[in-house]
């Protein structure tokens, strides 16, 4: 019963923090934060879930398997990213140098492929900040 009050608040705040944590990665490259910062949103608030459920309700809802995938995911996205330029004949990750069309100034897709870039980094912070977690809690265990 001690725990049933931050339970119910933990399902009803912790969802909107996972949210923000995505509007900023997504808004990172047109306003203060960024993608780095996004995805420690987004990993802390999965560490929040995990330690008010549990270590095991967790893991079980993204395995190592997940974390290992997403991790790999998040560096080879912004590896492809950055081959853009290369495969166009510029230096790795160039935007307009490219030819990338960079769109319209404060709107979300301008910046050209930066925004993707930033979707890559912000996956690969937030299952970094998430296994390191896990591999934390099993060392004290």
């Amino acid at each position: 019963m001690r725990d049933f009050i931050l339970k119910r608040i933990a399902a009803v705040i912790l969802p909107f923090v996972c949210v923000y944590g995505f509007y900023v990665i997504f808004h990172g490259h047109i306003s203060p934060g960024g993608s780095f910062a996004g995805g420690i949103i987004v990993g802390l608030s999965y560490i929040a879930f995990s330690t008010i459920y549990g270590i095991e309700k967790g893991r079980a809802k993204i395995p190592d398997k997940v974390l290992t995938w997403t991790e790999s995911f998040g560096t080879l996205w912004y590896g492809l990213m950055g081959l853009v330029g290369i495969f166009k004949g510029v230096p790795f990750l160039a935007n307009k140098l490219a030819g990338v069309d960079l769109g319209l100034p404060g709107a979300l897709f301008s910046g050209g492929i930066i925004f993707y870039i930033g979707l890559g980094v912000g996956i690969r912070v937030a299952s970094t900040m998430i296994t390191i977690f896990f591999t934390l809690m099993e060392d004290q265990s």
